[in-house]
């Protein structure tokens, strides 16, 4: 006879996945237990505010963090959360540049990398609250004529932003969802 088909012991296993499992906790990022959580994630990430920042990269990160932060609607006034961005991009591939030649299986992918490290600051009392890194990357395809690579680099350039101010904005929404803010 197997443990299995012993009913004590099937009830003794039942009893203690139920306790193992009474221990996890899943909850919508868009719920809550109190009426200041019950206002749900669009209240919380509406008094966010992002700092400026000096390069062409953070700038679409923050932008598009922005928009996705507010729903288009911009910064607001009094914000009780402050973000600060630091975002890099590098660029690799398989060539640095490409070799004259007729040969049309020379490696021409290259990937745009941009990681950004950001920090949540109270802005009533100065303190960090929060802090995380992201990063994405993002293919593209290095063509033989210098201006058609020069874009196609910036293209991806772009949509790394897009994609990393997504990250960014489920991050903060995470980090201010643990911080009841």
């Amino acid at each position: 006879m197997s443990w299995l088909e012993d009913k004590p012991m099937r009830a003794v296993l039942a009893l203690t996945a139920m306790a193992l499992l009474a221990g996890c906790q899943v909850r919508p990022l868009y719920s809550g237990t109190d009426e200041a959580v019950k206002a749900g994630a669009p209240a919380r990430i509406a008094s966010v505010a992002v700092k400026t920042v000096s390069t062409r990269e953070a700038q679409q990160v923050r932008n598009h963090l922005i928009f996705l932060l507010n729903g288009g609607a911009g910064e607001p006034a009094d914000a009780r959360w402050s973000v600060s961005l630091g975002v890099a991009a590098s660029t690799t591939g398989a060539l640095a540049t490409q070799v004259a030649t007729t040969d049309d299986y020379v490696p021409t992918a290259s990937t745009v990398t941009m990681t950004s490290l950001y920090t949540i600051v109270d802005a009533t009392s100065g303190e960090t609250a929060a802090s995380g890194k992201r990063q994405v990357t993002s293919s593209f395809d290095r063509p033989r004529q210098e201006f058609a690579a020069a874009r196609a680099e910036r293209d991806a350039q772009d949509r790394a932003a897009r994609e990393l101010a997504e990250q960014l904005r489920l991050a903060i929404l995470q980090d201010l969802a643990k911080l009841g803010g």
